[in-house]
């Protein structure tokens, strides 16, 4: 018997598999509360939306990639698939930003006066046929509702970036013959340093040039942090990249990125993690990065390993009850931020 396992762990190493046992917990860090963001691509976007909406006061500024405005499905997947994603009927913005006012009064979400310094950038591209760029601007919409319809609100920054030809992916600085398509790993080579626009719309100038990546990229245990024992159906291992200066033990800042559909580890690899741009202009900017990871599953239905922006975790998914919500509080916790 200790032959056999012997040998299957030996077989599990070569094949490069880990049990979530084996990977450590989160470092905590020293973390900068007032240089803390998130950002995500597709069902990634939806999820960084929620996280502002939901947390504010803890992640005021979000960068939005081919997502669309907060609370769109409202738990329902053929809204969802429709209005939420070819926009067909359009998303009705004016009611979606009333109601997140409502929920903002019962405390479902965070209270709305959190975003008064915040920022939003929204990127999306003309070419984009899964997630048409009418319902992207909608999402840019939603925040101008927000912000215009409260005066605490007036400071709120709203940048919508719409203009740009690539397809539903997320843009890479190298050049190639993917940018108009949506082909795995769903980073296109389209010239254009998304992250890099991304750090400066959410952090500002950067201090110095970013180069390449010399920090270190960890995986994580995820199920370490599941909220009372619950799933939140996330895979069991995630990363996070930690640049050297938060190596170092310097205050750092951090940026949540959250991976789209079909763009998970189990899917592609580490090509999100390491390949998005995200980590050389962490370097640049000493802010830490977290990439949580979620897995593919029927039961509930959710085979292409999306973000849970339409319910199948729950009906309270985008409240500050839902279990991947709770689950990312639980995590950036114990990364050293609390409020």
């Amino acid at each position: 018997m200790r032959r056999f396992t012997g040998l299957m762990a030996a077989l599990l190493m070569l094949g490069g598999v880990a049990y979530a046992g084996d990977a450590p917990r989160l470092p905590a860090l020293k973390l900068d509360p007032a240089r803390v963001a998130v950002a995500g691509l597709s069902s990634g976007g939806y999820m960084a939306t929620q996280v502002q909406m939901t947390y504010p006061e803890w992640f005021p500024s979000a960068a939005i990639v081919a997502g669309g405005p907060f609370g769109c499905a409202g738990g329902r997947l053929d809204l969802a698939l429709s209005t939420c994603m070819k926009g067909v009927p359009a998303p009705d913005v004016a009611a979606l930003a009333a109601k997140a006012k409502e929920r903002s009064a019962k405390g479902e979400i965070g209270a709305l006066k959190d975003l008064a310094h915040g920022r939003v950038y929204l990127l999306h591209g003309k070419d984009d046929a899964l997630v048409s760029p009418a319902v992207a601007e909608a999402g840019a919409r939603f925040y101008e509702a927000l912000r215009d319809g409260d005066p605490a609100l007036k400071a709120l920054v709203v940048n919508d970036d719409g203009a740009r030809a690539f397809a539903h992916n997320l843009p890479i600085a190298a050049t190639g013959d993917d940018c108009d398509k949506s082909v795995s790993p769903y980073l296109g080579h389209c010239g254009f340093d998304a992250a890099g626009e991304i750090f400066h719309q959410l952090f500002g100038k950067a201090p110095r040039n970013a180069g390449e990546a010399k920090g270190e990229l960890r995986r994580f245990n995820q199920d370490a942090y599941r909220p009372d024992g619950a799933d939140a159906f996330l895979a069991s291992t995630g990363y996070v990249y930690l640049p050297p200066a938060c190596l170092g033990g310097k205050r750092c800042g951090l940026l949540v990125a959250f991976h789209g559909c079909k763009q998970n580890a189990d899917a592609v690899g580490e090509a999100f993690v390491k390949d998005a741009g995200f980590n050389r202009w962490a370097d640049a900017y000493d802010v830490a990065v977290l990439y949580p990871q979620t897995r593919a599953s029927t039961a509930p239905m959710n085979p292409q390993a999306c973000w849970d922006w339409w319910g199948y975790s729950g009906d309270n998914y985008d409240s500050r009850q839902g279990v991947q919500l709770r689950w990312l509080v639980g995590a950036v916790n114990a990364m050293g931020l609390s409020h």
